[in-house]
């Protein structure tokens, strides 16, 4: 998140924008709050900006003739981005939320001048005190789905096909790789960078490597749901990511890493309405509901079904810290200490992630 990238977990789409809107129920007589969603990208079956679409409709079912909710997708980020949130501010949208790491100076820029109205910058980090930032803690996901990567791989060599080397997709690759060999010691992950987020060919043909290579089991840190495609086709397993994919790949899905976030979008509109919205940083995972592991495949047993959801549990219970080390010290696959034995990494030094893990075959991409 904290390199200077025109994209989030979703490329920017140069798309002409489309607006559309939801209006309050017949009869209402308060005025609604007015509720604005910017996207990156088109809503499509699963995704990233499923996930966020799917949390404004979490809004409307909570909140009914309270608010009505407005949404514009295909948003580039830079002057496109400013240019629809700055009309939304215009034209009365009490609260907009911005989700992409590329919409954060664009929203701040506009919040500049609309002082009265609140902004959620979501992957965003600066705050004012109209804006307000929020994240998720994807990592706690993926040490569960690399367990469930572990215990199904007959080969113990996975695939991670990922966008950029930013600390959060670096938090995922090493998260994942632990998860794996927290029941296999031996396993190894081979990743591929892409150096983008969304270009489904170029995802395909990574995970077409990759399962030439022992792999048998893939995650990926893209856009599209062509890795998961990929794997239904060549008879491999597949972690979903944002978005529950078992329609794209009935038999490649073992687990799917969701995103949730319908609760926080409704805490904040409803702040709004009784006026106790405050600007906040929430980085959120387990714990808060915002980031869930399940989504199972049919090829999953039982037992490893409960083994991931009992480790799903101890995380938010805070027992079980995916980035903790045991007796031994957790090292990077140069051979140097990076978690001290009994030791955990703080928040600061997970978001500024900058190795891999003792495991993974590969190098950061430059």
């Amino acid at each position: 998140m904290y390199k200077n990238l025109a994209a989030t977990l979703v490329a920017a789409c140069f798309f002409s924008p489309a607006f559309s809107q939801t209006m309050p129920a017949k009869g209402s007589t308060a005025e609604p709050v007015r509720a604005g969603f910017v996207y990156v990208s088109p809503i499509t079956e699963a995704g990233w900006t499923r996930q966020h679409d799917e949390g404004r409709n979490a809004v409307e079912a909570a909140l009914g003739n309270q608010v009505k909710t407005t949404f514009v997708e295909n948003v580039a980020e830079g002057a496109d981005a400013e240019r629809v949130i700055r009309d939304l501010a215009a034209t009365g949208h009490q609260i907009i939320f911005t989700p992409s790491f590329g919409y954060m100076e664009p929203t701040l820029k506009v919040a500049q001048d609309y002082p009265h109205v609140k902004f959620e910058s979501i992957t965003g980090y600066k705050t004012t005190p109209n804006v307000a930032a929020a994240n998720a803690r994807y990592y706690e996901g993926r040490y569960l789905a690399g367990i469930a990567a572990g215990r199904m791989s007959k080969t113990g060599v996975a695939g991670f096909v990922a966008g950029f080397p930013i600390p959060e997709v670096l938090q995922g690759i090493n998260a994942f790789t632990l998860g794996m060999r927290s029941v296999n010691p031996q396993a190894a992950v081979k990743v591929v960078w892409l150096n983008v987020w969304f270009d489904p060919p170029k995802e395909r043909d990574a995970a077409m490597a990759l399962f030439n290579q022992d792999v048998d089991v893939i995650a990926f840190h893209t856009g599209s749901t062509a890795v998961m495609a990929a794997a239904q086709e060549r008879g491999k397993m597949a972690v979903a990511y944002h978005s529950d994919m078992r329609r794209t790949g009935p038999d490649a899905q073992i687990v799917a890493v969701t995103h949730q976030w319908g609760s926080y979008y409704t805490e904040r509109v409803r702040a709004v309405q009784n006026g106790t919205w405050k600007s906040a940083k929430l980085w959120g995972g387990v714990r808060e509901g915002m980031i869930r592991v399940g989504d199972f495949g049919t090829r999953v047993p039982a037992a490893v079904q409960q083994e991931v959801l009992a480790a799903q549990k101890a995380i938010g219970a805070g027992k079980l810290q995916p980035f903790r080390a045991g007796k031994a010290p957790v090292r990077d696959n140069e051979g140097q200490d990076r978690i001290a034995a009994g030791r955990a990494l703080t928040d600061a030094q997970i978001l500024q992630m900058s190795w891999l893990v003792e495991g993974v075959v590969g190098k950061l991409s430059r």
